[in-house]
């Protein structure tokens, strides 16, 4: 039986001579091949393992024999894992030839792997009967490692390309693309599939036919000549008008992609215009630096030494840009020594920033310069530097000095009229005080007749006038020198409205007008200075009067709001012009009425309410629809929110029948002192009268006084000194001080209290609050 040639022939059928020697023949090459080989019989069970398929399987020949291939022979996807088909199996059942794919890994019986190739061939007799088959596996360990590492330079190479942030192409001979990196994708708005094998000159609807790219890619580099920053200017199609650099390099190899043409891209449209932009800058900040009116030196940040300086610092100082270079600044007078400029140099680098004011700077004929001077830090081009402005502050620094005692000149001045308005209001409350005694005393006449009742009313009412804008004028000046202060206390607002009705009801009677008043039932507890808010109340009144024309109407309402009073003053008068309405509140201003000036006034009533409303954390607010429409005013101050917790407001003390006593009134002013006298007496006391501090001291240590009514204001000694003396006298050790005087401002009252003073009393006085204190005091010493 001859053997067929698709294959050996291992049949044991036969007993003849010549085939066994051919078997074992066959066995002894099977036995010295350096692959793994292994036979089968035709149901599958090994028949043969060479000594390589014994080492790379873990079987022994006598171990296998007769066992199934699919349990001597175990084979594994590399890459998945699984099982792979015995290709024996398949060639016992096809009847060809059968290969494995390269990611074949032999598993040993131990669990050792190695890469394999292999082919399954089956055998047949002389019939073609197939009778077994052949198993050959090659070792790919090498050739495995081999491809590993080319598919790892692969794929280093894609990854380098792929995260390239410039656009990027590898062309063959022929201009076609064999690679394109995503930028370049993402660039020119195209996809890998639409690039890859395309003719360059054929993308993005030819966009890339240009001229100088043709002369670049198929006459420079095919003669290996390389290109560097070879700009091509070109408005695509899908990005616009763009500049762009080609670098491009020839690669040579033996290798599936021979003569390679490497084409990098970058797109420099903005990069050139940035270097336009700056040459221009640098061209401005020359010009800038040229013809600047400030000073600028220009330092080497490493040296500290001056590196250029524009032509005013030149003029400024006398010097040529040559005797600058080089210098330090204090050697051009800049600091006073080399320390003081390096500790401010240190500053500079520290914080990038150093500015002085005042620095003294001589110029070449040493003269002084005062300058500001100024100094950051930036890069110039390649280089750090300092930029120091210097500026002439020589007339600034003079105007800041006459500022200054201009400023001191005005302070002076605003003292002085502030004395000024002290001493007018001292002065006018002098003659007032007599007048408005000598008034009084007139009331007291029983017989006197019509005419001369209305002669002494009007005199009441003028005095009473010139005694509200003197009472004003102090208010001014309290109010400016911030020396007004509040004696909060709880109160009812409904008292204060009271007392103010009562004080505003004469003049609003007067003018004829109707007076409505709305005021709640229940009380409105504020803390407060009552006295104020009187004021505040009696202004409102009477602006509302002296602006309504005779016969008007004004209305008073008070009412809580939530957490606030309420007090509304509207009136049916002349109104507001809209113009006006931000200067209401101010000081000195007034609205036109009339040529008369019939009601007088300084026009700074609605000053002092919104400075006592302010003092009270209030607001107050005007509103009017202009001219002939009348006005409102309101006012809103916190209400106090729970009242029972504080002390219940003074009361005043009943007072008590009259009871003579012995007072001494000492004023210069003799016709104030006289009437003053003249009512005392009236009234039944026992008076002596002096017009100077020493005939004042003199008197009391003759007359031994109960009360002493005493002007400051004397003539040799002044009243505080005459109140110290007094008091040092052991005689007059429980007498009764009373000041009357016409300096009414806080501080007055204060050194009042100090010289020994009991109470302060500013002029006009009435004389009915006088006998009232009188009484007080009395009947406080009766009881001491």
């Amino acid at each position: 039986m001859a053997p067929n040639l698709d294959g050996p022939i291992l049949s044991e059928e036969s007993n003849d001579l010549a085939f066994l020697e051919q078997r074992d023949l066959f066995q002894v090459a099977l036995s010295s091949i350096g692959d793994a080989v292994i036979t089968a019989d035709a149901n599958g069970h090994v028949t043969f393992l060479n000594s390589v398929a014994q080492s790379w399987t873990g079987w022994t020949q006598a171990a296998a024999l007769g066992r199934p291939l699919e349990t001597v022979v175990r084979i594994v996807n590399e890459v998945s894992r699984e099982p792979v088909e015995n290709p024996s199996t398949r060639a016992l059942r096809e009847g060809t030839i059968i290969k494995l794919a390269d990611s074949s890994m032999l598993v040993s019986r131990n669990g050792v792997e190695r890469p394999v190739g292999d082919s399954a061939s089956p055998i047949r007799d002389r019939d073609g009967k197939i009778v077994g088959v052949v198993l050959i596996f090659l070792d790919c360990t090498d050739r495995r490692r081999d491809e590993h590492v080319s598919r790892d330079k692969i794929r280093y190479a894609e990854e380098i390309l792929a995260t390239l942030r410039e656009p990027f192409l590898v062309l063959n001979k022929d201009l076609r693309i064999v690679t394109s990196n995503t930028s370049f994708h993402q660039r020119f708005h195209t996809s890998e599939d639409e690039t890859t094998g395309r003719y360059l000159y054929e993308l993005g609807n030819r966009q890339w036919d240009l001229p100088e790219l043709r002369t670049l890619l198929e006459a420079a580099i095919p003669k290996s000549i390389n290109v560097d920053e070879f700009e091509v200017t070109h408005d695509f199609p899908a990005i616009g008008l763009r500049t762009m650099r080609l670098n491009a390099r020839r690669f040579a190899s033996n290798s599936e992609y021979p003569n390679l043409i490497l084409l990098a891209i970058r797109d420099v449209t903005k990069e050139n215009s940035a270097e336009v932009a700056l040459q221009e800058s640098e061209l401005r900040f020359r010009r800038l630096f040229q013809t600047a009116k400030d000073g600028i030196l220009i330092l080497d940040t490493d040296l500290g030494t001056i590196i250029d300086a524009n032509p005013f610092i030149c003029g400024l100082l006398g010097y040529e840009v040559e005797d600058f270079l080089g210098k330090e600044l204090w050697e051009i007078g800049l600091f006073r020594d080399r320390d003081a400029n390096r500790e401010a140099y240190r500053e500079l680098r520290t914080i990038g920033y150093v500015r002085y004011e005042h620095l003294p700077l001589k110029t070449k004929k040493g003269a002084v310069v005062e300058v500001e001077f100024v100094s950051n830090l930036y890069t110039m081009g390649n280089r750090r530097v300092a930029q120091c402005n210097i500026r002439d502050i020589t007339l600034r620094c003079e105007l800041e000095r006459q500022a200054k005692t201009q400023a001191a000149a005005l302070a002076d001045l605003h003292r002085r009229k502030d004395e000024f308005l002290a001493m007018l209001s001292h002065e006018l409350r002098n003659p007032l005080s007599p007048i408005l005694n000598a008034v009084y005393l007139l009331r007291t006449q029983g017989n006197e007749s019509l005419i001369q009742k209305e002669a002494r009313m009007i005199i009441e009412r003028q005095v009473g006038q010139l005694s509200h804008l003197v009472d004003d004028l102090m208010e001014v000046a309290r109010f400016t020198t911030g020396k007004v202060k509040l004696q909060k206390l709880r109160l009812d607002m409904r008292s204060v409205l009271e007392r103010a009705i009562e004080s505003a009801r004469p003049f609003i009677d007067r003018h004829g007008h109707k007076l409505s008043v709305s005021i709640p039932d229940a009380p409105i507890w504020l803390l407060a200075d009552s006295t104020r808010l009187e004021q505040v109340v009696v202004n409102l009144l009477n602006n509302a009067a002296k602006y309504t024309e005779g016969k008007g109407e004004i209305w008073l309402e008070t009412r809580s709001d939530g957490k606030q009073m309420v007090l509304t003053v509207r009136d049916t008068g002349i109104g507001i012009d809209l113009e006006q309405f931000p200067d209401v509140f101010d000081l000195f201003t007034q609205a036109t009425r009339s040529l008369d000036r019939s009601d007088g006034g300084l026009g700074i009533g609605l000053a002092l309410v919104q400075r006592l409303v302010e003092k009270h954390d209030g607001t107050v607010q005007v509103q009017s629809k202009g001219l002939g429409h009348g006005s409102e005013f309101t006012v809103r101050i916190p209400l106090l929110v729970d009242a029972a917790e504080l002390p219940p407001a003074p009361t005043k003390s009943p007072d008590r029948p009259k009871d003579a006593s012995r007072v001494l009134v000492v004023d210069d002013n003799v016709d104030s002192a006289e009437i003053l006298a003249s009512l005392l007496r009236f009234s039944g006391h026992d008076v002596r009268t002096a017009f100077s501090g020493p005939i004042a001291l003199e008197l009391a240590a003759e007359f031994l006084p109960e009360v002493v009514l005493l002007d400051i204001g004397l003539p040799v000694i002044n009243g505080y000194e005459v109140a110290r003396r007094l008091r040092q006298n052991p005689r007059l050790k429980g007498v009764k001080l009373l000041a009357m005087t016409g300096y009414g401002s806080e501080t007055d009252r204060q050194l009042a209290m100090e010289a020994g003073f009991d109470k302060h009393l500013v002029k006009p006085v009435d004389f009915v609050t006088v006998e009232a204190l009188l009484t007080t005091m009395l009947k406080t010493a009766a009881t001491e």
